[in-house]
């Protein structure tokens, strides 16, 4: 009888050796699932919290306040239209910007 060859000895020790699957289906998944729910505990939740917090901020902007653009222009809102702010720059200097291109509230009305 002919002896095999090398090769075929190591694969068929690393084929015993391999342990049978255990755990199905849910022991598989198990660590996917509770990955992706630590991605949205720690990465996805703050960001929307976040982003409902910049959207009330948005809403509650009227004709008197100092704002802050995303490219780091101050301004004051002079008017308020349906999706963009007049922002009066500096002195008979007027500019519109997009409601989403504002970052923050530097100072409300009054204040």
């Amino acid at each position: 009888m002919p002896k095999m060859p090398l090769l075929f000895d190591a694969f068929n020790f690393l084929a015993q050796a391999a342990p049978a699957p255990t755990g199905g289906l849910l022991g598989g998944m198990l660590p996917i699932v509770l990955l992706f729910a630590a991605m949205y505990f720690l990465m996805i939740a703050p960001q929307r919290k976040k982003q409902k917090a910049h959207d009330a901020m948005l809403k509650s902007l009227a004709s008197g306040d100092e704002v802050v653009t995303t490219g780091g222009i101050y301004g004051q809102i002079t008017n308020v239209k349906d999706d963009r702010f007049v922002l009066r720059i500096a002195d008979n200097v007027k500019v519109e910007v997009g409601k989403s291109f504002i970052s923050a509230l530097a100072r409300k009305a009054g204040e």
